[in-house]
């Protein structure tokens, strides 16, 4: 994808640059345009524009993918309930951090069977500044924790926010992760109302999906009570990433 942005934004800049002569409000032009492909390649995950990442499943039968960040958190026992209620793996995306604030949590969540990838050890709000080194060691930081607590090794990674950068992408090769984006994002950290959070999520969804939700709120819990509904009524069956 990121191959043919290129290709496209060289061809449009040179066209143009031509077209009117080459001034410099037009090279000024050029160079803003291509800052804004590249901060839009950076926060679209499913662009890869510089990180492949799988965002979904290529399959021709109603299925889904119910993934969680930021755990484990007070609230995780009580999605994992509802989830071995209804007989549901899912894929949690783990902070080191939290992994050492709820330990018990977090292996539970691998005694029932669900898959587990690495968020980072801190989920810093400054992923996207740091070095290649400094990103590297947040994720080799996590693996150890995950390790330690749990026996568990996964190669599975998602960037935090899902942010890419060529950075977090040499990050990602030299630890010899696999990035995982999502499809289905609900915003569930920035939207209030349960509903339109639920209707984000069913309308969006498609055979193969990955759905992006958090296991940190009593909110966020009372939307997956109804979207197990609705799967069930639709006929989804659910896969995790592995």
């Amino acid at each position: 994808m990121k191959h043919y942005l290129f290709i496209l934004f060289y061809l449009f800049c040179n066209v143009f640059i031509y077209t009117f002569h080459g001034t410099f409000w037009v090279y000024l032009f050029c160079f803003l345009m291509f800052s804004a492909v590249v901060i839009w390649g950076s926060f679209d995950i499913g662009l890869g524009y510089f990180v492949h990442s799988l965002t979904h499943k290529r399959t021709k039968i109603k299925e889904t993918a119910l993934t969680f960040d930021d755990g484990p958190t007070e609230f995780t026992p009580k999605f994992l309930d509802l989830l071995k209620e209804n007989n549901i793996k899912a894929t949690f995306f783990c902070i080191g951090k939290q992994i050492e604030k709820y330990p018990e949590t977090f292996q539970r969540i691998i005694d029932e069977g669900h898959a587990v990838g690495n968020h980072t050890y801190s989920h810093s709000n400054q992923t996207g500044f740091l070095s290649t080194s400094k990103m590297a060691e947040e994720i080799k930081k996590c693996d150890e924790v995950m390790l330690q607590t749990g026996n568990l090794k996964t190669r599975l990674y998602r960037p935090p926010f899902g942010v890419t950068n060529p950075n977090i992408a040499k990050a990602i090769k030299l630890t010899g992760k696999k990035s995982i984006g999502w499809n289905v994002r609900s915003l569930d950290t920035i939207t209030e109302n349960e509903n339109k959070i639920y209707r984000k999520v069913t309308k969006g969804m498609k055979k193969g999906s990955i759905i992006l939700l958090h296991d940190t709120s009593e909110k966020t819990y009372n939307v997956l009570v109804n979207l197990l509904v609705f799967l069930k009524r639709e006929k989804y069956s659910t896969f995790t990433i592995e």
